[in-house]
């Protein structure tokens, strides 16, 4: 699949210059947005053991914060497409803050889940959806580059805060950690700072125009009178027009989207809850905490040099044409990662299996808006991530969770592995196979659409069926000749409303 033309934005992106600097600003808000769920998960044992639960009620405060991190990306979207990325970044990062501090005073499990669950994690939405809506303004050729690099950012904030959140909590406590980590999350609204708007100067003026130019007409309309049941279906095809302009709902037509939007629903369900279980797996099956701890940070380093190599390699000339497949793979190879893990028995072992997951995490992260936007175009890509992230968050409300039931069950982390790696491989081939069909399908449609456009029988067609139409509307009978004296004089009036 080719990618987007370049009217597709109403400008030409500049592929570098100041996109850097937002790409790095992008790498600390994704970072904190992907990687603060993850280094959550070192304060799991602590926390269970202060207020007395099980481990899937603990697993439901990192699910709270991711599935409203992806149920906020509609809202998130709206506020981008009216006020800017920058405005919406600094104010999800200025929520985050407030969020964990409020944490640090939480006496039971249900105010953490308030506070570290929908205020953390609404404010990580509006840092996340942001800054990936945002490398789509500024970068087109290099987009899959610019993706990887700002991708990177999670696997570098997992590698420092894995190990930071251990130190904070031995020498604070896990109140005086959340205080310190809610300063840290503050950050990002310099962050958001770094996003400076792009796009055609003049666009906005001509739709202001263009809508007082609808408006006036309507007026002059509605004073005429006949046209009063008229003016009321057109309000009310505004109103759609006008919720659709921030959200594109017409993308549930769109083959390519619904195969994206499947395959992806279907992979949360097993894509969160290893990273989750992972630290806790360890500690026990023998091993300390700092080591424990560590596996994360093998994980994140891995995952580091993964994201830019895996965009370095979907920008090439001969992955990028057929970059859906390249992800299918990747989310296979995921699962199948998770599938072996409980062979790995010894600490040795663990540290073979992070080290693979980060390769396969970091090649799906790398790529995950990537495709989405390859399908849609930079231009529908704002409501394209917002109805994808509301879609999504369903299964990752559910997959900590589950596998919490499972290890509570069982007594064994196995089999919440196993579901794990079994859903995601699932997912990718269901990927694989539709995005084959669907290539398939463009392939047959852009033929089709080619040979219409050579073949001039059809064209003559067409023209003659114009005609016709044209000659059987000078051949109405008398009975019409009143409502035809009467549009055209409506016709005039409006005419004369527009050359005012």
């Amino acid at each position: 699949m080719s990618p987007p033309v370049l009217s597709d934005l109403g400008y030409v992106p500049p592929d570098g210059g100041w996109g850097w600097a937002v790409v790095l600003g992008a790498s600390i808000s994704i970072g904190f947005g992907f990687t603060f769920p993850k280094a959550f998960t070192v304060y799991f044992k602590e926390i269970q053991a202060f207020f007395n639960i099980s481990y899937s009620q603990i697993a439901w405060t990192t699910s709270i914060m991711c599935a409203t991190t992806y149920g906020g990306g509609p809202i998130s979207s709206i506020l981008v497409n009216r006020y800017g990325s920058r405005p919406v970044v600094m104010f999800g990062g200025l929520l985050c803050g407030v969020g964990m501090i409020s944490a640090a005073f939480c006496t039971s499990i249900l105010q953490l889940y308030i506070c570290v669950g929908f205020i953390t994690g609404f404010g990580l939405a509006l840092n996340l959806q942001p800054s990936v809506i945002i490398i789509g303004k500024y970068f087109l050729k290099r987009r899959p580059l610019a993706n990887g690099l700002a991708m990177a950012g999670s696997p570098v904030m997992l590698c420092t805060l894995a190990p930071l959140n251990q130190f904070l909590f031995d020498n604070f406590g896990w109140r005086g950690s959340f205080l310190i980590l809610g300063a840290i999350l503050l950050n990002c609204c310099v962050a958001g700072a770094l996003f400076r708007p792009i796009g055609p100067g003049t666009a906005q003026v001509k739709s202001q125009v263009t809508e007082e130019g609808k408006d006036a007409l309507k007026g002059k309309i509605t004073e005429d009178g006949p046209m009063e049941s008229k003016t009321e279906e057109e309000g009310e095809k505004d109103c759609f027009e006008k919720v659709n302009q921030y959200l594109d709902f017409s993308l549930f037509k769109h083959r390519g989207f619904l195969i994206y939007l499947i395959g992806n629903v279907l992979m949360f369900l097993g894509f969160f809850a290893p990273i989750v279980f992972l630290a806790p797996y360890a500690k026990h099956t023998g091993v300390d905490e700092y080591s424990a701890a560590f596996l994360l940070s093998i994980l994140a380093i891995v995952d580091m040099v993964a994201r830019p190599a895996t965009g370095i390699i979907a920008n090439s000339r001969w992955v990028r044409p057929r970059i859906q497949y390249f992800f299918s793979f990747a989310i296979a190879f995921n699962g199948a990662c998770h599938l072996l893990c409980p062979l790995a028995s010894s600490y040795t072992g663990l540290i073979v299996y992070s080290s693979f997951f980060g390769l396969a995490f970091g090649m799906v992260c790398a790529m995950l808006f990537e495709t989405l936007m390859d399908l849609v175009g930079a231009a529908r890509f704002t409501s394209a991530v917002g109805l994808v992230t509301i879609a999504e968050c369903c299964t990752i409300l559910l997959g900590p969770p589950i596998g919490g039931i499972l290890i509570d069950t069982f007594g064994d982390y196995k089999y919440m592995f196993i579901k794990c790696g079994s859903v995601m491989v699932l997912a990718g081939t269901f990927l694989f196979i539709m995005n084959y069909y669907n290539y398939r399908m463009l392939a047959k449609e852009e033929k089709e659409r080619k040979a219409k456009e050579e073949d001039p029988k059809s064209v003559r067609t067409e023209n003659e069926g114009q005609k016709n139409w044209n000659k059987d509307s000078t051949q109405d009978g008398p009975e019409l000749e009143p409502l035809k004296e009467k549009g055209e004089g409506l016709k005039k009036e409006m005419n004369g409303t527009n050359e005012v």
